[in-house]
């Protein structure tokens, strides 16, 4: 099985983003009105627009303090984070920001994103309780080839958030998904960096 992961992962990054072409990507598809996916519809280029809006603010209102950056740049071996996303996923709004900042503190961390309506033999190997859920990060030791850590599609405390509601209320709601936006943009992102360090080869 962990043979198919890499050979599958090393296939479904010939067609992988940097975070600025992704950046770049989304952007240009909001303007168009437009989404990634095979799926094409009003209510998902809406999210896609909503998302540009989102990672520009968070590009620029993202805060790390010195400990957790000495921490990234106490990563002294080489770790490939490979993510799997799409332009309309509110959850890959706040994480990605995040993600290309850990790989601007410390070049030992590569961050390569891929689609995964376009990688579905590689989601389907890293499901979420069954689910297809993104943004699902996956942590590669690039010395051995081999996944050592996921994540995704949330943090540990939005993930908590969310299976209360759904236990409460037997699923989510357009209202709840609106309030998980407003608690990440309380939280600063510091739940998604607390949840990254521990992804980390730290000593």
């Amino acid at each position: 099985m962990e043979l198919l992961q890499e050979e599958s992962i090393a296939e479904g990054l010939k067609n992988s983003f940097s975070y600025i072409e992704y950046r770049t990507l989304v952007s240009e598809l909001a303007e168009k009105g437009a989404s990634t996916g095979p799926e094409q519809t009003e209510a998902l280029s809406q999210y896609t627009q909503l998302n540009n809006s989102r990672m520009r603010r968070w590009d620029k209102t993202l805060k790390f303090t010195d400990e957790v950056i000495q921490k990234i740049k106490a990563v002294d071996q080489k770790v490939s984070w490979v993510v799997l996303s799409e332009s309309w996923c509110g959850d890959a709004s706040p994480a990605l920001p995040v993600m290309h900042k850990f790989t601007e503190i410390n070049p030992n961390i590569s961050l390569s994103i891929i689609l995964r309506d376009e990688n579905l033999n590689i989601m389907d190997q890293f499901l979420t309780n069954g689910g297809r859920s993104i943004p699902k990060l996956i942590a590669i030791n690039e010395k051995e080839n081999k996944v050592v850590a996921t994540w995704g599609p949330r943090s540990k405390k939005a993930t908590k958030l969310v299976e209360d509601y759904k236990t409460a209320y037997g699923k989510l709601t357009p209202e709840f998904k609106q309030d998980l936006q407003i608690f990440y943009n309380k939280d600063k992102g510091q739940s998604i960096i607390k949840d990254f360090l521990e992804l980390l080869p730290l000593k």
